[in-house]
């Protein structure tokens, strides 16, 4: 995989290489600035282990999550923000969208250049087998920014903050592609 990465030192082009036993397995990958380094966030599966987010900048690996253990098991990433206001960024993403339905948040360490699971909630879910894309994301609509998903039945939109280290969730009504793309623009 090549990704161009930009930083203070300019753009470049990086070559990423994993184990034979690895893919990157995502849309596309994320461009996330933790502050002092811009990473490349992405879904790695391992084909004995499933899947995992990973950050990647232009010196290899910087932190991840633990594999979920399983072979072919995925995760949907939703994206990354200061979730909570406190100036560390937090990645969500959710765990097994088709099967545990989980928004899982973990929060990057700068000192120690890893990642650590803060807040969890079940009966969330952001893609259907076989769609092309992943539904929802992240907005902000002048209070911070939110997480906008589905619920795991598909019938209602849902927001969820991470407030206090929990998961506040709120709905936001009937589910649809459009009301899902109408939550995301703040409508």
């Amino acid at each position: 995989m090549s990704l161009t990465l930009q930083d203070g030192a300019g753009t470049r082009d990086v070559l990423l290489r994993l184990d034979r036993t690895r893919v990157f397995e995502d849309t596309a990958p994320r461009l996330v600035d933790l502050g002092t380094v811009t990473a490349a966030m992405v879904v790695e599966s391992d084909l004995s282990l499933g899947a995992r987010l990973a950050l990647y900048t232009a010196e290899g690996l910087l932190a991840a999550t633990p594999f979920i253990g399983q072979r072919h098991r995925w995760l949907a990433p939703v994206g990354a923000a200061d979730l909570d206001g406190d100036g560390l960024i937090e990645l969500a993403y959710v765990d097994r969208p088709h099967l545990a339905k989980t928004l899982r948040i973990w929060r990057y360490q700068p000192a120690s250049s890893d990642l650590r699971e803060i807040a969890v909630a079940s009966g969330l879910t952001n893609h259907r087998i076989g769609w092309q894309n992943i539904a929802g994301g992240l907005r902000d609509c002048g209070a911070g920014p939110e997480i906008v998903l589905a619920d795991a039945d598909w019938t209602q939109v849902i927001s969820a903050r991470l407030e206090g280290g929990a998961i506040v969730r709120r709905n936001l009504g009937r589910y649809d592609a459009s009301a899902m793309t109408a939550a995301l623009a703040c409508r």
